[in-house]
């Protein structure tokens, strides 16, 4: 599933979904670099998300990390399962795991993400 992914250098996923909206998560290293996730900060749906601005936030055992907007758009849809069992990001980060969808606002954001092979290996997952 991961080869049709593209990342961000802030450890986002970016999944197209082919309809105009974008899935978006964070990568099992960010999940591993985190830690135990007890609670996301989940934006709201109709909020406005733009390209590497912090959106949302994600709290560990260990430390609270900004998600920062992998594209510029809206956000249609939230994971709410999310708000009770925030552990799915550590579970399953490339599915169960997911946080937001956004419609985009300019498709062509996405050719500025990492391919899932460069990702990889920079960051040797």
């Amino acid at each position: 599933m991961e080869n049709n992914l593209k990342f961000t250098e802030t450890h986002e996923w970016v999944l197209d979904n082919g309809d105009g909206t974008i899935t978006m998560g964070i990568s099992n290293q960010a999940q591993k670099l985190l830690g135990d996730v007890v609670y996301v900060d989940l934006p709201d749906v109709g909020d406005d998300a733009e390209a590497g601005e912090a959106f949302s936030l994600v709290e560990s055992v260990k430390a609270a990390s900004d998600l920062y907007a992998p594209v510029t758009g809206e956000v249609v849809e939230i994971n709410e399962e999310l708000e009770s069992s925030p552990e799915l990001i550590n579970e399953s980060p490339y599915s169960a795991g997911w946080i937001v969808k956004i419609k985009l606002a300019d498709a062509a954001e996405l050719d500025n993400l990492i391919t899932s092979e460069a990702y990889h290996a920079a960051n040797e997952e």
